[in-house]
């Protein structure tokens, strides 16, 4: 994996490809990471799925994010559509990747979607893998459970291995805009009707973020989308059960 830095919106971007720089227009995967995530926090994952479905990868870090530069705000109510409608487009524009085939996780998942909802641009599929559209008790209940977990354990260390600034990336990345009261009528269900790409989504039964209606959703409002729903496995699906999600990626991208 070669690391490549690229100014978008301002910010340094941590990206990196994996796979045949000459096959890079034709569909790749797009990795977008959760609410705490980046390259690193991936681990494998890129590398095996790019290798079980033969196609080059893309995978960065968002600002605020791995070695991407450091968040020096607190995110609005709009970062996930400032991600997906400015952000993405420029980044996909300066790769030169015309037709991406989004794998998405968390926020990156909903990233994704509001991305082919109201971008315009051409995406040729998106695995949503635990997707969030509305927000529920069930996610602010945990939201706050992991708040005091961060401030009594070694989280902020183990973070501190993948984030310049673990404390800006767990507070303003993440945690605060979820729990502030301007962010709990964020709902994009009303976009999901105009994605007209395939669409995969999984989510973990046990998932101790949310509920099933977050991907059921999905079923309801976008014609022929897929779900899987995979036991034995919580909020991240390409930890807790890896070869399943990728065993189920390639089989999508395969019809």
């Amino acid at each position: 994996m070669q690391k490549e830095f690229i100014i978008i919106d301002g910010h340094r971007l941590e990206t990196a490809w994996i796979g045949a720089e000459d096959a890079r227009k034709a569909s790749p995967l797009v990795l977008l990471h959760e609410g705490l995530g980046s390259i690193s926090l991936w681990k494998d994952f890129p590398q095996r799925l790019a290798k079980a479905t033969q196609r080059p990868l893309l995978v960065y870090s968002r600002y605020g994010y791995g070695e991407s530069d450091v968040l020096t705000e607190p995110r609005l109510p709009s970062y996930m559509h400032h991600e997906a409608l400015t952000v993405l487009p420029q980044l996909l524009d300066a790769l030169e990747v015309t037709r991406p085939v989004f794998v998405g996780h968390s926020d990156g998942a909903t990233i994704a979607l509001i991305y082919a909802a109201e971008s315009g641009r051409p995406v040729d599929a998106i695995v949503a893998m635990a997707p969030h559209e509305f927000v529920e008790e069930k996610t602010l209940a945990a939201l706050r459970e992991a708040r005091e977990f961060y401030k009594t354990s070694d989280l902020p260390a183990r973070l501190g291995r993948h984030h310049q600034d673990a404390d800006r990336t767990f507070y303003y990345g993440w945690n605060d805009i979820w729990l502030s009261p301007e962010f709990r009528d964020w709902d994009i269900r009303a976009l999901l009707p105009s994605i007209t790409c395939p669409v995969l989504a999984l989510q973990g039964i046990q998932d101790e973020y949310a509920s099933m209606e977050q991907i059921d959703v999905i079923g309801r409002s976008i014609p022929g989308a897929r779900l899987l729903k995979i036991d034995q496995c919580g909020h991240s699906p390409q930890r807790d059960q890896p070869q399943a999600v990728i065993d189920a990626i390639a089989g999508f991208l395969r019809v």
